[in-house]
């Protein structure tokens, strides 16, 4: 059966490249080139697809160092986030596809099973632009998901223990 739909595909092909000058000499339009060119795919997104500026306060950590409100622009990386470049480095390993592509600032799901352990009283609070999308998150350190959540935005937040 497939070899007779090919067949017939070229067969059908065959006929209408006999017939393309005859008709388009009665028309006047000029025949199309072949082969007809292919579309080139969209750009791959690098994670630096628009703006990212943003807001983030940390307090509670232990580290009075690491508490405080910091100012973090990428591209390029700046502000006074104390390792604006690493930051930036992460949210754009965050963006990319290959990588998870997921993303960091959104919520633990409410049915998500999370080990029972608590990772401390740091909490964190990202407000602004990522890659030029609304960002308001609020973290914590209350189970293994929100650690784990926590740890994958480092070192846009601080290393806490």
């Amino acid at each position: 059966m497939l070899r007779r739909l090919v067949l017939t595909a070229v067969a059908s092909l065959a006929v209408l490249s006999a017939a393309a000058p005859a008709a388009t000499a009665s028309t006047g339009l000029l025949p199309l080139p072949l082969p007809l060119p292919v579309p080139m795919p969209a750009p791959q997104d690098n994670g630096d697809s628009g703006t990212t500026q943003l807001k983030v306060t940390v307090s509670d950590s232990g580290d009075r160092a690491a508490d405080g409100v910091y100012e973090l622009q990428c591209l390029p990386a700046r502000g006074t986030h104390p390792t604006a470049q690493q930051a930036c480095d992460r949210l754009a390993e965050l963006a990319v596809p290959t990588d998870g592509g997921t993303d960091p600032f959104r919520p633990v799901p409410t049915d998500a099973m999370c080990t029972q352990q608590f990772g401390g009283s740091a909490t964190a609070r990202v407000t602004g632009t990522w890659r030029g999308q609304p960002v308001d998150a609020s973290f914590v350190r209350t189970n293994g998901c929100e650690i784990a959540r926590w740890n994958a935005l480092r070192p846009v937040l601080p290393n806490v223990h």
